[in-house]
């Protein structure tokens, strides 16, 4: 038997891929659902994920796992649009024109970040088309340096360091140059006469938890389950030993976990963060991890005709992800759908002390700043989320911190990492990402890497 710790999207896609090469596979998720940071919430109409999602062009894994489980008609590839608030105005930022038109940067400011996103370097007046092929390069050089040389420190100061601090907080000079180079590299599809398309599912990412779900069979999920230990001896797996949650009258779950299972295992793939592999294994991963308050605000009216709107003016967010203006309200029943999220550094952080009405409060009077004529009585639901680890600081140095996929000469044969501290998820987090390291994992077990 195949133990898989982690119901989320890399351990549903370990699974299912071991299945295919004929492995037992059992599945343990430690909360009531499966799906991890791609779990959904309730609207009047679709159910919508907790944390905002959507797929850049370059996924191409991912895509070809809804075809596989027949949902690949359903992906859709609408343009998300995307703008910029600066001194009380929303500057559309898609089109050449629009870039053109921003009235804070100089013609050669434009120019340079032009070059820069087309992976030109134009320094020394020579233009070179390699430069950016391997972001290893840039692995140890800050972020800060990076951009100032790479554009104009104009460019820095008024766009860049805006969406890293909202981004990375006090640690955004920390942040390594390949991150940032990565991202628009991930981000570099676009149509330059409409924007950028991005990847959605026709009803939401949960109907592809829901397939895999179905197809590795939940016969052989097991949720409220918790992995304890595993077992080694002699540097190979010996076995897993598993909590269950106690079931009260009623069928609903109490609290704590009282019921404990030992399994032969003849692999584990541990697909959760770095955390559950060290109190499991001892395993000790350096990288540090940010967390997330999200919410979704439900609206009767939109806010603006923007998907993506970040912002550089002060505010408690650094963004303002419009969902309904990417994907249309009918599917949600009318509602107007606004995710409003924060990066954390440390529980110590005043938005994740908060109680969920007070940072609902919180966040509809930093939109009521910056958009006076925002009506709150058309607020229907707020609901927030949050998570403690929701992604990584890519700081300098990250490659150097990232966990083997075969961890057979750090903690024993048979044990295997598919989590966020995998390769596969640098230098940008993503579902596909979590696909990637799931198969990673799932081929080297059946000895196909």
């Amino acid at each position: 038997m195949i133990a898989i710790v982690g119901g989320g999207i890399a351990g549903l896609a370990a699974a299912r891929r071991l299945q295919g090469h004929g492995y037992d596979v059992r599945v343990f998720e430690a909360s009531s659902q499966v799906g991890g940071l791609a779990a959904t919430t309730e609207t009047a109409g679709d159910p919508i994920e907790q944390f905002y999602h959507h797929l850049s062009a370059s996924e191409e894994t991912i895509v070809d796992l809804l075809e596989d489980l027949g949902l690949g008609d359903d992906l859709e590839w609408p343009i998300g649009k995307n703008a910029y608030y600066v001194d009380g105005t929303v500057y559309p930022m898609d089109k050449p024109w629009e870039i053109l038109a921003f009235p804070h940067w100089s013609l050669y400011d434009k120019f340079r970040l032009g070059m820069l996103t087309l992976d030109v370097d134009v320094r020394g007046g020579i233009p070179r088309f390699d430069t950016y092929d391997d972001l290893a390069d840039f692995e140890d050089v800050p972020v800060k340096q990076f951009c100032i040389e790479h554009t104009t420190r104009n460019v820095y100061e008024t766009f860049f360091e805006p969406l890293l601090e909202a981004k990375f907080g006090e640690r955004m000079d920390d942040v390594s140059a390949a991150w940032l180079l990565g991202r628009i590299k991930f981000r570099g599809e676009r149509d330059l006469l409409r924007g950028e398309p991005l990847g959605y599912l026709d009803g939401g990412f949960g109907r592809l938890l829901d397939r895999l779900v179905e197809d590795v069979g939940r016969e052989n999920i097991e949720t409220d389950t918790r992995v304890t230990d595993v077992g080694t001896e002699n540097a190979e797996l010996r076995d897993v030993t598993v909590e269950h949650a106690a079931e009260a009258d009623g069928g609903e779950m109490a609290s704590g976990f009282t019921s404990v299972e030992t399994y032969d295992a003849d692999a584990v793939v541990v697909a959760a963060m770095p955390n559950v592999l060290e109190s499991l294994t001892g395993y000790e991963c350096d990288i540090t991890f940010q967390g997330t308050v999200c919410s979704v605000v439900s609206m009767d009216e939109s806010l603006t005709d923007t998907y993506w709107l970040n912002i550089a003016d002060d505010a408690p967010f650094g963004a303002l992800i419009e969902h309904t203006n990417f994907v249309p309200p009918e599917r949600y029943g009318g509602e107007h759908l606004l995710y409003v999220p924060k990066y954390v550094q440390s529980a110590d952080d005043p938005v994740w002390q908060m109680s969920d009405r007070e940072v609902a409060d919180h966040w509809l009077d930093g939109i009521a700043a910056l958009f006076p004529e925002f009506d709150r009585s058309q607020v229907n639901w707020v609901e927030t989320a949050r998570n403690p680890r929701t992604a990584p600081v890519y700081e300098r140095g990250y490659l150097d911190m990232v966990i083997p996929y075969h961890l057979d000469d750090d903690v024993a044969d048979g044990v295997y990492y598919a989590g966020m501290a995998s390769r596969a998820q640098y230098p940008e987090r993503s579902l596909n990402g979590g696909i990637v390291a799931g198969y990673e994992c799932a081929d080297r077990i059946v000895g196909e890497k």
